[in-house]
């Protein structure tokens, strides 16, 4: 049990996460002292159709890169893989640090980590490059924000965004919010995707956050929260769930 004296001592504090996927987050905030309420608002599923994703397997050592922006989209990849190509001459983007681990666990070298982790880095981190009749694969959610693919065409490159994995809104959420913000107002709310803000708007609705403190993972994060009417009281420094953290803590 956390001391009194810990910083976030007393703060009851929701995570959005995917299930399974909160857990060292929610561990760091249990140690600092808070109550954690794990609250998934995304469930991760296979793809409607695995067959774009298998053809650009097949095609694997035709890309110059390969662009992940999830560590779910590694999984994804990696569990259609059945074998890594001896002549894989693909270079590798990842954003993010988890997004690079889950790349490594493959045994590919990581060429290019955007210094943020939103799609307009990702497209700056390309600058020096020389993109013109390049091959890029992009394995991705579903559903996601077209910046990155289309900047990168505009520079000339042939980008295969192929559909990975799905987010849907899990089948209990609407009940699990209703636990959480139907008797005690947690103090804080986290949302760390555009997909946790949209899935937990539809399971819950913006009126159970009154009252609630929001803390946003980044900016494009908080433009989705805006665009739901719900406004921002803080957002990560780094966009990280450590930066998350460091935002909450440093709020007065």
């Amino acid at each position: 049990m956390a001391s009194a004296e810990a910083p976030l001592a007393g703060r009851r504090i929701v995570t959005t996460r995917a299930e399974g996927q909160s857990g060292e987050f929610a561990a760091r905030l249990r140690a600092l002292g808070a109550e954690v309420l794990e609250f998934p608002t995304i469930s991760i599923r296979p793809p409607a159709d695995f067959a774009p994703l298998d053809a650009a397997i097949a095609r694997l050592r035709e890309y110059d890169w390969l662009i992940f922006t999830s560590a779910n989209g590694v999984r994804f990849f990696a569990e259609r893989l059945k074998v890594l190509p001896k002549d894989l001459r693909a270079r590798v983007c990842a954003i993010g640090p988890a997004t690079r681990r889950a790349v490594e666990e493959l045994g590919l070298k990581v060429d290019i980590v955007p210094p943020e982790y939103v799609a307009e880095s990702l497209v700056e981190a390309f600058a020096g490059e020389e993109l013109h009749g390049k091959r890029m694969l992009l394995p991705r959610a579903a559903v996601a924000r077209d910046i990155a693919p289309e900047a990168l065409r505009a520079r000339g490159a042939v980008v295969d965004v192929v559909e990975a994995y799905r987010t849907v809104v899990p089948e209990d959420a609407a009940e699990r919010a209703r636990e959480i913000f139907g008797v005690r107002k947690p103090d804080w709310i986290t949302f760390t995707s555009s997909s946790t803000v949209n899935n937990f708007v539809a399971a819950a609705g913006r009126e159970a956050l009154a009252g609630v403190r929001v803390a946003s993972i980044g900016p494009v994060t908080s433009a989705t929260l805006r665009e739901h009417g719900v406004a921002v009281d803080v957002e990560a420094p780094v966009y990280t769930t450590d930066g998350l953290i460091e935002a909450i803590m440093a709020a007065p």
